[in-house]
């Protein structure tokens, strides 16, 4: 089993088995919206993608997401794990779209036989569910609009260190990016990017496993990529 670290969606990285990160928000609010009682969440990647699936499902569905971390006008809910772990599910499917996590999903979709999401709510849970395949894995950060994301290669870290498989160069750095902030919030609160006002998510996403719930790829519906609870 090997490991490898593609720190933006652009990079050329495919394997068995593919984990997505975008820990603040994307990865962390979809555990925390399944492990809440949403029984999917349909990722687009275009908010009028999102908008027709609302009118089609109706009130079986909510729609949710952001773009420059700010919710979309018209929209039931934005992309916060905070907004999720609050209270019951408002639908049975939540639609999201999200500047960055849920576009690097369905890149992933098109390159790994598998497709987990993962983050530090569910790292312990997530690392398992790969390491049980035996595959090789490729970790894809979402990064931020095409750029190198620190937040989302110290999350890919602390899960290379979790799988203890081989690890490429970029799956190297990765782990020493973790070994630098012992500390989960440091290693989040490091990131130089994206507008104030998201302290209260980035010290709910910095909780280390949190939720025992791993997201996967299910199939598309349409152009959005369908995510479901994985069986234990």
């Amino acid at each position: 089993m090997r490991v490898h670290v593609a720190f933006t969606p652009e990079e050329e990285a495919a394997a068995p088995v593919g984990i997505v990160v975008d820990v603040v928000r994307a990865t962390s609010s979809i555990a925390q919206a399944l492990a809440s009682g949403y029984e999917r969440v349909l990722c687009c990647a275009a908010i009028d993608d999102a908008r027709a699936l609302r009118a089609e499902l109706g009130d079986r569905a909510v729609v949710g997401g952001e773009r420059e971390a700010r919710v979309i006008e018209g929209f039931d809910v934005g992309a916060s794990p905070r907004e999720f772990a609050a209270g019951a599910p408002k639908a049975e499917t939540l639609i999201l779209t999200t500047t960055n996590g849920t576009r690097a999903i369905l890149t992933a979709v098109e390159r790994c036989d598998v497709v987990l999401l993962g983050s530090l709510l569910n790292l312990t849970a997530v690392a398992a569910k790969a390491r049980a395949s035996g595959d090789d894995v490729a970790i894809v950060c979402s990064g931020f609009k095409g750029s190198f994301a620190l937040d989302d290669a110290y999350c890919a870290g602390r899960l290379v260190g979790a799988l203890g498989a081989d690890g490429s160069d970029a799956a190297l750095a990765a782990e020493v990016i973790a070994r630098a902030w012992p500390n989960a919030l440091d290693g989040l609160n490091a990131r130089t990017y994206g507008p104030p006002g998201l302290e209260a998510d980035i010290a709910f996403c910095a909780q280390v496993d949190l939720l025992d719930v791993v997201p996967h790829f299910a199939g598309m519906v349409g152009l959005a990529a369908e995510i479901k609870r994985a069986a234990d």
